[in-house]
């Protein structure tokens, strides 16, 4: 996906769920931080969506813009519904919002994760596309695993703390990147 199709997509929630703010969770929140990323980092076909004040509204957006609709035959790309609370996020993430705010997306805001709560959700999934993604940034140094420390230890369960922290280990010596250590309690 490319920022102009997320940015596409934006205008698209905002229009089909009368909402002017739009949250851009999984991992093509990275558009919010790195215009032109890498092809890894720009795979997905599908950004994960969120009507920031009407959660309500996340089946509208999977309806009208979602997986198998015309917008994805049309496109080649869609949107999905997903509430925040489907992700391991670090306390705090809100503060740490990227905006999108552009002609293109026609008065409508995405906020997209930060580039390190994007790396925290995606370390605590700690599924293989996951780790992938996440030692793609490493390797592009868009995230350091020294700054990734404290924001795992702000996940809120201690099972995503741990997951997230196996995940970096595998991420950091898949990619050569230097390893903390351990994790602080």
């Amino acid at each position: 996906m490319t920022r102009q199709q997320l940015e596409h997509i934006i205008r698209a929630a905002g229009s089909v769920t009368d909402e002017n703010t739009i949250l851009i969770l999984g991992s093509q929140a990275i558009l919010g931080t790195v215009g032109s990323p890498s092809e890894v980092l720009a795979r997905s076909i599908e950004a994960d969506v969120f009507p920031l004040r009407a959660p309500e509204k996340m089946e509208v957006i999977n309806g009208a813009i979602g997986e198998i609709t015309p917008f994805q035959e049309t496109f080649g790309y869609y949107a999905h519904g997903l509430p925040p609370e489907a992700c391991a996020l670090p306390r705090g993430w809100e503060k740490r919002l990227e905006p999108i705010h552009n002609e293109n997306t026609r008065g409508v805001t995405g906020l997209c994760l930060g580039a390190h709560d994007l790396a925290c959700a995606k370390l605590a999934a700690g599924r293989p596309k996951d780790l992938e993604f996440v030692g793609e940034m490493l390797a592009l140094k868009i995230v350091a695993p020294v700054d990734l420390v404290p924001l795992i230890g702000l996940l809120p369960l201690p099972e995503q703390r741990q997951a997230a922290w196996r995940s970096l280990e595998v991420a950091c010596a898949r990619r050569g990147v230097a390893f903390p250590g351990h994790l602080p309690t």
